[in-house]
C-alpha cells in the first residue's frame, strides 16, 4: 500500500509521501480554485475537476430557483461534485469545498445567528463555543470543508462598514471570541480561514486601505487575535488582506506570510487569498508588471491558494520563467495536502445525505440561537420605562423600517439571494403574535406618528442602518432621507447585488414619538455604534438589539416585556459624535489631553457598559497571589427582582514600565448568572500573560512595571482598585 493511503500514518508522512509522486501540473492544480455562480444552469459546465479547491455550490443553488434548496438536495449535490473531482484525480485526491460562515453556515438555509458584534456582546465564551459548535456541525453537515471565517480584525472605527463582522474594539474579547469559532469550526472537521491578515481598515474606517499602523501596534493589538486564533484555536488555514502593511500588499508579504505566520508563530496550514487579492497586487497595487509575477511574489512570500478563479496556468508559467522555483511549488502544495490529510478529508470526503435535514435548523440549534440572541441585547437607557407591563397594555405603537425585516444583517448569511424561513418573524410579526388577540397593534409611516401615539399605551420604533461590505460610513447617524446604495452587479461576490434604502428621517420620528408618548423605546437594529445624540435626551429607554439573528425577534420582545433581563455589554465604545473618532478605552496616555475644545473626549456609552433590570450588590474583595497569578475573589449578590445576569470585568493599567502602555486593558471578564436574591462567591485569575508586553525592542515577557488591577462592570465603572508589581518576572502584592 503507499503510504499517503495508509491511515494509520500520521498526516505528515502521508502528505510528504504523495507530493513526490505528483507532477508540478497537479501540485499547481491543488493551489488553484474556481467559483461559478449559476450551477444548476450551464455555467456548471466550466468545472475544472483537476483544482484542488471549489466554492461550494450549495450557496448557489437556490440563486434562480423559486424554493430553497433543502439540506439533502445541497449535500447530494456537493457529494456528486467532490466524487467527479476525486475520480478525476490520479490520486483520488478531493477538493476543498470551501465557503463563509461568519454567524451560520452559508451554503442554504441553516441556523443563523446574531452577527460577530453581538456574539461579542455576550461577553460569554462557553455560550460563543456552543454557538461555534452548532455553525461547524452545519457547515460540515452538507460537505463544506473549509470557511472563510472568523473576522477577527479588530475595529476601532465604527465607520468601517464590516464592523458588524468583526467582535469589536479590544484585543482580548475579539481573541476570545476569535478562538471558540475557530475551535468550533475545526473541531468539527472544518478549516477554519481567520481573516483578513491584517489591518483590514485605515483612516475614516475605510475598508481595505494602506495600513498605517506602526509594527508596535500590530504586534500589540492587530495580530494577537490572529495567533490566538492558531496557536490556541488551531486555525489550518489564514486569508490575506487586501491592503498593503509597510508598502507591501499582505498578499505578498514575507514579513507576514512567512516571518511572522510561520517564523514566529509556528503555523503549519496554509495561507489563502482574499478573493482577486493576487491579481490585485498588480491590478490594484501596481506592484507587478504582471499577473504572473505578481501570482510569483505571493507564492514567494508564503501565500499559497489563489481565489476565487483558476491560477495553476499562471504558477506553471511563473515556474517555467524562473520567478519561483520547485522548493516553492512543492512547499505550498504540502501545506495543502497536509491540511487535507489533517482534517480526515482523504478518509471521508463525503457528506451524510441521509441524516442532514433533521440535523440543520433542528429545534436543539434554534434554541441555542435563541440564547444567543437573548444574550447579546444591551439596554443603554432606561428611564422606568423598561420593562412593559403586558397586562397594562391595550395598545401598541410600532414604527420604523426594521419592524418589517427579519433581523438578521444582510451579509454572509444564508443561500445566495439572502436567508429566510417561513417560521422566522420580523419584530412586527413576533410582537403580533406575543401580543395576542387581546392587544391591539397600530402602525403607520413617520408622518402619522403624531396621530397613533397618543392612541397606544406603549410605543416602539424599530431603526434601519445602511451598512456592511462596502458601505464604508463617513457619519454615523441613523440612516435617512432617500439614500439608496447599490453595489452594483458584479460577479465574484459572495453576497448578491442588492439596493438597500432607507427612506425615513429615523431621528426626527424618534424625537415625534417620545414628544407624543413618553411611554416608548427605542430599538437599535445595526451592526455598529450609532451617534444617538440628536434623539438621546429625549429618549426614555433604548435598546441596543444589533442584528440578533434568526430568533432576534422573540429575543426583543421577552426583553421589551421583561421575561428576559437584558445582560449585553457593549464591546465598543459608543462616540457621542462622528468627530470623536478613531474613539476606544484602551488608549495610551496623551502628552496633554483627550479633548476637542468642544468635546470633552469620553464616549456616550464606554466599553463593557450595560444596564439591566436588576440590581446586584458586589463586594467583599479581595486579591492574592498564588504561583505567580492574580486571585480575584469577590461575593456577588443579585438583590433585585429579576433572574439576572452581571459582568464583572478586571483592567489593567500599566505604569513605570519600559514602554509607555494603555491607559486600560481588559484582561478578565465573568458573567454571572444568578436567580434573584440568589448570591455567590466568584474568583478570577490574571495570568503571566495579562502582565506581558513587547519591550522596545518588540520582545515578548513578563517585564518590571507597577499595575493598577481595576474591577468594576465597565470600563468606567470601576469598583474597586488594587496595585499590585512585576519585578524579575514574580508577581507582588
Amino acid at each position: 500500500m503507499e503510504k499517503y493511503k495508509d491511515k494509520s500514518l500520521p498526516p505528515k508522512e502521508r502528505a510528504k509521501d504523495l507530493l513526490g509522486r505528483m507532477t508540478d501540473e497537479e501540485k499547481a492544480c491543488q493551489l488553484s480554485s474556481q467559483i461559478l455562480f449559476d450551477v444548476l444552469g450551464d455555467e456548471y459546465k466550466k468545472r475544472d475537476f483537476r483544482l484542488g479547491s471549489f466554492r461550494n455550490p450549495g450557496h448557489f443553488m437556490h440563486w434562480k430557483n423559486k424554493k430553497t434548496s433543502d439540506p439533502e438536495e445541497v449535500a447530494h449535490f456537493i457529494n456528486e461534485d467532490v466524487r467527479k473531482t476525486t475520480k478525476t484525480s490520479r490520486f483520488g485526491i478531493p477538493p476543498i469545498e470551501n465557503g463563509e460562515a461568519l454567524h451560520g453556515a452559508q451554503w442554504g438555509m441553516t441556523t443563523c445567528f446574531p452577527q460577530p458584534i453581538a456574539l461579542a456582546a455576550t461577553f460569554d465564551k462557553d455560550l460563543v463555543s456552543e454557538i461555534a459548535d452548532v455553525i461547524g456541525k452545519e457547515t460540515a453537515a452538507a460537505g463544506v470543508r473549509q470557511v472563510f471565517a472568523p473576522v477577527v480584525n479588530i475595529s476601532r472605527d465604527c465607520r468601517w462598514g464590516r464592523t458588524m463582522e468583526t467582535f469589536g474594539e479590544d484585543v482580548l474579547l475579539c481573541s476570545d471570541m476569535g478562538e471558540a469559532l475557530t475551535r468550533g469550526f475545526q473541531n468539527n472537521g472544518v478549516i477554519a480561514s481567520p481573516k483578513h491578515f491584517v489591518d483590514n481598515y485605515a483612516d475614516g474606517g475605510r475598508d481595505s486601505n494602506e495600513s498605517h499602523s506602526s509594527q508596535r501596534t500590530l504586534y500589540e493589538v492587530y495580530l494577537q487575535p490572529f495567533k490566538r486564533c492558531i496557536q490556541k484555536g488551531g486555525a489550518m488555514s489564514v486569508m490575506a488582506a487586501y491592503n498593503s502593511v509597510d508598502g507591501v500588499p499582505c498578499s505578498a508579504n514575507r514579513k507576514l506570510l512567512t516571518d511572522i505566520l510561520r517564523g514566529e508563530w509556528g503555523f503549519e496550514g496554509f495561507v489563502v487569498s482574499d478573493y482577486n487579492g493576487v491579481e490585485d497586487v498588480c491590478r490594484a497595487h501596481h506592484l507587478t508588471e504582471n499577473e504572473v509575477s505578481a501570482q510569483a511574489a505571493c507564492l514567494n512570500a508564503g501565500l499559497d491558494i489563489t481565489l476565487p478563479n483558476p491560477s495553476e496556468n499562471r504558477v506553471l508559467e511563473a515556474l517555467k520563467l524562473g520567478l519561483i522555483d520547485k522548493e516553492t511549488l512543492d512547499r505550498a502544495a504540502y501545506r495543502v495536502l497536509y491540511a487535507k490529510f489533517k482534517i480526515g478529508l482523504f478518509d471521508d470526503p463525503y457528506a451524510d445525505e441521509e441524516n442532514i435535514n433533521a440535523l440543520i435548523r433542528s429545534e436543539k440549534h434554534k434554541k441555542t440561537a435563541l440564547k444567543g440572541a437573548r444574550d447579546c441585547m444591551v439596554l443603554l437607557k432606561n428611564e422606568g420605562v423598561l420593562p412593559f407591563d403586558v397586562s397594562n397594555v391595550k395598545t401598541i405603537g410600532v414604527f420604523g423600517e426594521g419592524a418589517d425585516t427579519v433581523p438578521i444583517g444582510e451579509n454572509y448569511s444564508g443561500p445566495y439571494k439572502g436567508w429566510r424561513a417561513d417560521d422566522a418573524h420580523t419584530p412586527f410579526t413576533y410582537l403580533k403574535e406575543f401580543a395576542g388577540e387581546g392587544i391591539t397593534i397600530l402602525t403607520g409611516e413617520n408622518e402619522k406618528i403624531p396621530d397613533i401615539a397618543p392612541l397606544c399605551d406603549i410605543c416602539l420604533y424599530f431603526t434601519k442602518m445602511l451598512e456592511g461590505e462596502g458601505r464604508d460610513r463617513c457619519n454615523i447617524t441613523l440612516s435617512k432621507n432617500e439614500r439608496v446604495y447599490d453595489d452594483g452587479t458584479g460577479k465574484e461576490k459572495i453576497v448578491d447585488a442588492v439596493k438597500a434604502k432607507a427612506t425615513e428621517d429615523q431621528e426626527n420620528a424618534i424625537i415625534t414619538m417620545f414628544e407624543h408618548n413618553k411611554n416608548s423605546a427605542v430599538i437599535l437594529l445595526n451592526g455598529a455604534p450609532v451617534d444617538m445624540t440628536g434623539f438621546i435626551d429625549h429618549a426614555g429607554a433604548v435598546l441596543e438589539a444589533w442584528y440578533p439573528g434568526e430568533q432576534g425577534a422573540q429575543a426583543i420582545c421577552e426583553v421589551l416585556f421583561g421575561l428576559v433581563s437584558p445582560s449585553g455589554k457593549l464591546p465598543m465604545s459608543f462616540p457621542k459624535s462622528v468627530g470623536q473618532l478613531p474613539l476606544y478605552y484602551s488608549y495610551k496616555p496623551s502628552g496633554r489631553g483627550y479633548h476637542y475644545n468642544e468635546n470633552d473626549g469620553n464616549p456616550l456609552f464606554e466599553f463593557g457598559y450595560g444596564l439591566s433590570y436588576s440590581k446586584f450588590n458586589i463586594g467583599g474583595f479581595r486579591c492574592s497571589v498564588e504561583d505567580n497569578l492574580l486571585l480575584i475573589e469577590y461575593d456577588i449578590e443579585n438583590t433585585g427582582g429579576y433572574d439576572a445576569a452581571e459582568v464583572v470585568q478586571i483592567y489593567t493599567e500599566g505604569r513605570n514600565c519600559c514602554v509607555v502602555r494603555p491607559v486600560s486593558e481588559l484582561k478578565s471578564y465573568k458573567k454571572i448568572r444568578l436567580k434573584k436574591k440568589e448570591s455567590a462567591h466568584v474568583s478570577q485569575r490574571l495570568d503571566e500573560e495579562a502582565f506581558s508586553f513587547y519591550d522596545v525592542d518588540l520582545k515578548y515577557g513578563m517585564f518590571d512595571g507597577d499595575y493598577i488591577i481595576k474591577i468594576g462592570t465597565s470600563s468606567k465603572n470601576i469598583l474597586q482598585t488594587y496595585n499590585v508589581r512585576v519585578r524579575n518576572g514574580k508577581l507582588f502584592i
